[in-house]
């Protein structure tokens, strides 16, 4: 029988439901996961900081992506770690550390799609108006892109998990492996009709913004690419927007395999695994995608290597 406690400080994760078995299989997964997320992500930005030829537009946007991977996997994977060794009775939370991790979690998801929306802004100027590109991607421009797209996830996230914390709580059981939104207002006893409307909507807006902006702009690229005769222009089209395409289709895939999962009740394992794969996949990807198919990453990486070898 669930414990019916009103407005209780300490909460429990359900977590993961793994045999005695798979313990340390999934452990080792995810810890080596988590390894590799930081030093991908932590590797990419430090060569984009030394390098001065990465001190471009295109670049300084991206910077965003590997911020965004080290702080949601940060926030979700270690404190993961840790319960996937525990027994469920000790998979305790105090109630703000989890509004602290739901927000956070929030913030991963809105934010994949913000900056990903002023990438292809970027790559839209570069492309549809090459002449004009220097004077539009100013670093002025590219501050305040990165200053929107964490500005309105931040707003967002901030309105939806405020109106979660408003109710009062009456359960203290966490049905997820982390702390998210939905997981908290399902602590309430009270009616939750505003927070599953502004959920609604919020998911609604996201999503249309997102794959509208990113259809529009794939759109009026490929019309510049058809009508043109620049083998060149056509050729770096290609290359840039097929590295954020797939960075792109990668994030939304993981997003709608959770939120499909929702729907269905009886796949709740799966869920939670698709929850945590969203952190995972798109974090590990991300700069690897990024750094192949840049020139001017493997250029820089050829005479790092090179340098190294001679001396």
């Amino acid at each position: 029988m669930e414990n019916f406690t009103l407005n209780s400080d300490t909460l429990q994760l359900e977590g993961l439901k793994v045999t005695q078995v798979s313990v340390y299989p999934f452990f080792f997964f995810f810890f080596l996961s988590y390894i590799l997320i930081i030093l991908a992500n932590l590797g990419i930005l430090v060569l984009i900081f030394i390098d001065k030829n990465l001190h471009q537009p295109m670049y300084l946007l991206f910077c965003n992506l590997p911020v965004n991977d080290i702080v949601g996997n940060s926030i979700m994977l270690p404190r993961l770690l840790s319960d996937i060794l525990r027994p469920p009775s000790e998979r305790l939370i105090s109630y703000y550390e989890c509004v602290l991790q739901a927000f956070t979690t929030h913030m991963f998801g809105t934010t994949s799609h913000t900056i990903l929306m002023i990438m292809a802004f970027d790559r839209y100027v570069a492309i549809c108006n090459p002449l004009r590109y220097a004077a539009i991607m100013t670093s002025n421009m590219v501050v305040k892109l990165t200053v929107s797209a964490w500005g309105v996830a931040f707003v967002l996230v901030g309105i939806l998990l405020g109106l979660t914390i408003r109710l009062n709580r009456c359960r203290t059981l966490i049905t997820n492996p982390f702390c998210d939104n939905a997981s908290l207002f399902k602590l309430s006893c009270e009616s939750v009709f505003i927070n599953n409307i502004y959920g609604l909507t919020f998911t609604v807006v996201l999503f249309s913004a997102s794959i509208g902006s990113i259809v529009l702009t794939y759109a009026k690229i490929t019309v510049v690419c058809v009508t043109s005769k620049n083998q060149s222009l056509n050729s770096k089209a290609l290359k840039t927007c097929s590295t954020h395409l797939c960075l792109y289709l990668i994030m939304l895939c993981s997003g709608m395999i959770v939120i499909t999962l929702h729907r269905f009740p009886q796949y709740s394992d799966y869920r939670k695994l698709s929850a945590i794969l969203f952190h995972v996949i798109p974090g590990s990807l991300n700069p690897l995608i990024y750094g192949i198919q840049s020139r001017e990453i493997r250029t820089f990486l050829s005479k790092l290597i090179h340098s190294r070898k001679v001396s």
